[in-house]
């Protein structure tokens, strides 16, 4: 053995020795990490564990920084939500607000569930009443069951009814037998009548007027049948 190699052999570290015991061709310097001195050694391993240890705190450092950004921002996120929660509801409080203006500023001469003819708006019932009951449902309502003051409301009612079926009007004639009287207390006018043939033939005490077929029938004031009332349109004014 060369003195070269002589010399080499005796300063390697019993790790290098191994290494090259083994085959293995690197050494450990040639991964850059120094070899303490053979009088050395101990202190070569505590500055080797010191290193280690910086280098883990160093990581433990960063891992921390990073875990407080994520929950700063985690966070922050509901507070973020809650806040556009709050602004879309604001948002559609002032669309209903407009809305309702609107709809205030509408002029509906009749409401909703009435239907306008001629300046007069009218109520088709749904459900059935007798003829007394017909009267003061209307009344509730600040309106008259119907009376009939021309040929074209006539037309137009009589029409509708013959849709639903037969339907009360505000005519009768209880206070006196074939002397009819509409509901406010005027009479019916002997040219202003439209009853079907053959009527009113007052069979079995028929003492109240309906819109039926295609004119007017005399029939019991108890039986149950549809109803229609009329009231004066709405001022559409604004102020």
């Amino acid at each position: 053995m060369s003195d070269f190699k002589e010399a080499r052999a005796q300063q390697l570290d019993p790790l290098e020795e191994e290494l090259m015991a083994s085959g293995t061709r690197y050494s450990v310097r040639d991964y850059g990490f120094p070899l303490p001195s053979r009088g050395g050694g101990f202190a070569g391993c505590l500055s080797s564990n010191y290193f280690l240890l910086m280098l883990q705190l160093l990581s433990l450092t960063i891992l921390a920084g990073l875990l407080m950004a994520v929950l700063v921002q985690v966070s922050k996120a509901p507070g973020s939500q809650e806040q556009e929660q709050q602004l879309s509801k604001q948002k559609v409080y002032q669309e209903l607000t407009q809305l309702k203006a609107g709809v205030d500023r509408l002029c509906r001469p009749c409401p909703w569930d009435w239907t306008f003819f001629q300046g007069n708006c009218y109520f088709f019932s749904k459900s059935l009443r007798n003829w007394h009951d017909s009267v003061t449902a209307c009344q509730e309502e600040g309106a008259q069951l119907v009376i009939i003051e021309s040929a074209e409301e006539q037309s137009f009612l009589q029409q509708t009814s013959k849709n639903k079926g037969s339907t009360w009007m505000g005519l009768s004639d209880l206070n006196q037998e074939a002397t009819w009287h509409w509901v406010d207390g005027s009479p019916l006018s002997p040219s202003f009548k439209y009853w079907n043939r053959g009527e009113p033939n007052n069979v079995g005490e028929e003492d109240c007027a309906e819109f039926t077929g295609d004119g007017w029938n005399d029939a019991k004031c108890d039986t149950e049948k549809f109803w229609v009332c009329k009231n004066s349109t709405a001022s559409c004014s604004h102020t």
